[in-house]
């Protein structure tokens, strides 16, 4: 079920694309397909981005919920809904849109890892001219069946651009108490930096085509959230001049 509905139609998108590319170049088929999945997937990642950022904006009230009724986990419980019921924000909503992406992200993985040596070719619809073999060789000098250190490093510069701009800056927290709050201002910390460099380990396994998509579709990424907080910037600003008029 999961290679009829997901792996079989993006790689065989995959192979369209490749065929009406002039010169057939499977990296610039690899950049169109990056963008095609994003498109698709553009309400939900949207909706990520916005509760993720919501959330981060959120987290010192919830801090303060947290040192507040430390010892009144019911207390704590209801306060932390009213927040959220106060600021609209559902604290689910950013993992939804995640969970339902990741059946055509798992199914892209598989394709730049399997597809890309022309084993997965008897899979091409009788409807789609089906390629004796892939030219792996793009850009005239990169070939895309074998890992590439270059791409994997700009992967990894690319996720920590987007995951540093989605954090908020958060005073150190020194009150009694609120050990555990620094302590997890640590780990999110730690992870803005493990992430990319996990990028990198996973990228420099795999063949550089999936480095490739990792790169375009975290760049992608990045400059869709620079245009959402732009707009809700200019929103915000639109209400505070309004609020100085009155």
């Amino acid at each position: 079920m999961f290679q009829t509905f997901f792996y079989q139609p993006i790689f065989n998108l995959l192979i369209w694309l490749y065929n009406i590319i002039p010169g057939h170049d499977l990296g610039l088929a690899i950049i169109a397909l990056t963008v095609i999945i994003k498109l698709a997937l553009l309400p939900l990642s949207k909706q990520s981005i916005k509760s993720q950022k919501a959330l981060q904006e959120l987290q010192p009230k919830i801090d303060e919920i947290k040192k507040k009724y430390a010892d009144k986990k019911e207390e704590q419980a209801k306060a932390m809904m009213e927040l959220y019921k106060r600021e609209k924000v559902n604290p689910f909503s950013s993992c939804l849109p995640l969970l339902v992406q990741l059946p055509f992200l798992w199914a892209v993985f598989m394709v730049f890892r399997d597809g890309l040596n022309g084993g997965a070719l008897d899979l091409v619809y009788s409807f789609i001219s089906r390629p004796e073999a892939l030219k792996v060789i793009s850009f005239g000098f990169l070939n895309l069946s074998q890992p590439n250190m270059v791409l994997a490093v700009l992967a990894g510069l690319a996720q920590f651009w987007q995951a540093k701009m989605m954090t908020t800056k958060r005073p150190e927290i020194k009150s009694e108490g609120s050990r555990d709050e620094n302590i997890m201002a640590i780990m999110n910390k730690q992870m803005l930096y493990f992430m990319p460099i996990l990028t990198v380990v996973i990228c420099m396994q795999f063949s550089s085509g999936l480095a490739l998509y990792w790169l375009t579709t975290t760049i992608l990424t990045a400059f869709q959230q620079l245009y959402i907080f732009k707009r809700k910037e200019a929103k915000n600003d639109k209400v505070i001049e309004g609020e100085v008029i009155k």
